[in-house]
């Protein structure tokens, strides 16, 4: 990580919230949920699927967690009534799981339940390491009943991951973006992607339905050497990338044959979610300033 990358991280508070909004926007689909659909579309226009996440995950009460979850009903209801090709994301600090674990889990079942109803699968996102244990908790008690339309996500930066996997049947694979203590996670990014592999293997060893979600090209194409050599067919995995995140990376994807899901969030609270981001991974901080740089280059120079 770098002193540049931390301090763009650093100075992010004091930046003008219409700098941060135009920094952010390309990876962000808007406020409303027909910003989301206007994306969504976009993407489906390209070949690409969606999952459809709603910003504003920390909650400090029961009824903002009811307001969280009452958003993704209009969202489920959206993706149905205009036959999108995307799914949900949720983060269940957003349904309550700091307030209350019970109403977390009243407020997940009946979202997975909506969404089993109109053929929607429901992504449960794993968020810092506290919450591991009940995420991986609250996911198998709805497979457990039958909930075959929902699944999780994996950290490869958590030391724990490869364990983690053993006996999950849907999974989003990721690093991860939260800052942990070395005790319990891998600093060193060699470590991460040894990490990510082994706990890849795992899950293409028991038949788990992946999404590899990453961006760097190691791993893509580690993960793309896997594929071949299991001889996996293209319904068995998916890629999954940021939205505006090596979008040229992700078109050569889907040019190949294989299918990528777009990470598309959007509401009200896109400031607090990106400076939030932005500060817990300082690397990300320095990406999306030096990823910003080059796109306001060309137009300088064309202004030039």
């Amino acid at each position: 990580m770098s002193t540049l990358d931390r301090a763009v991280a650093r100075l992010l508070p004091a930046v003008p919230k219409e700098i941060v909004r135009r920094l952010s926007s390309p990876y962000i689909a808007g406020p409303t949920l027909d910003d989301a659909v206007r994306v969504v579309r976009r993407l489906g226009a390209e070949g690409k699927m969606a999952t459809i996440d709603v910003l504003g995950e920390e909650v400090s009460s029961a009824a903002e967690a009811e307001e969280i979850h009452a958003q993704y009903r209009e969202v489920l209801a959206r993706i149905d009534g205009d036959g999108l090709d995307a799914n949900i994301s949720v983060k269940l600090s957003g349904l309550g799981l700091r307030l209350d674990e019970a109403l977390c889990r009243s407020q997940l079942g009946s979202l997975v339940a909506d969404a089993r109803a109109r053929g929607i699968f429901v992504r449960i996102d794993m968020e810092d390491s506290g919450t591991t244990d009940a995420t991986l908790r609250l996911y198998r008690e709805l497979r457990s009943v039958g909930r075959t339309n929902v699944g999780v996500v994996l950290q490869s930066c958590l030391r724990r991951t490869a364990r983690d996997a053993v006996g999950l049947e849907n999974v989003r694979l990721c690093k991860g973006i939260y800052a942990e203590p070395i005790a319990l996670a891998h600093h060193d990014p060699d470590e991460v992607r040894a990490s990510f592999l082994e706990a890849l293997d795992v899950l293409f060893d028991q038949g788990s339905y992946v999404g590899v979600a990453t961006h760097d090209e190691v791993l893509i194409d580690a993960a793309l050497h896997r594929i071949r050599e299991r001889g996996l067919a293209a319904s068995e995995v998916e890629f999954q990338m940021l939205l505006g995140v090596r979008p040229e990376r992700g078109d050569a994807l889907v040019r190949g044959g294989q299918r990528l899901r777009i990470y598309v969030p959007f509401g009200t609270h896109w400031y607090e979610y990106s400076v939030r981001r932005l500060q817990e991974n300082p690397k990300i901080a320095g990406y999306v300033a030096a990823d910003a740089l080059r796109r306001f280059r060309p137009a300088v120079r064309r202004g030039g």
